[in-house]
């Protein structure tokens, strides 16, 4: 029988495997553009949609990427994990 971590690991491996490219290139930019830190990302992503001084230009749909983030950041606490630990940087 599997131990509860083996469990948890497969679900994260299963999670990311089922991740979209728009969510991997979320999880890629919290990791290298906002020092892991999802906070800092939608700050910047909820200044944008109201027209004041952000960062960088994460996507065209940003309230999509709000949603991902919601859901991506749910999965991290549900899982104790750091989705950046599994996603890997395109090369």
């Amino acid at each position: 029988m599997a131990s509860a971590r083996g469990k948890s690991q497969d679900a994260v491996r299963r999670f990311v495997k089922g991740m979209a490219g728009e969510e991997q290139l979320l999880v890629v930019l919290k990791r290298e553009l906002y020092d892991g830190q999802w906070d800092q990302m939608v700050a910047d992503l909820q200044a944008r949609l109201a027209g004041e001084p952000y960062i960088f230009k994460l996507a065209h749909r940003i309230t999509d990427d709000l949603e991902r983030i919601a859901r991506l950041r749910q999965f991290e606490q549900d899982h104790g994990v750091d989705l950046a630990d599994y996603v890997k940087s395109p090369p």
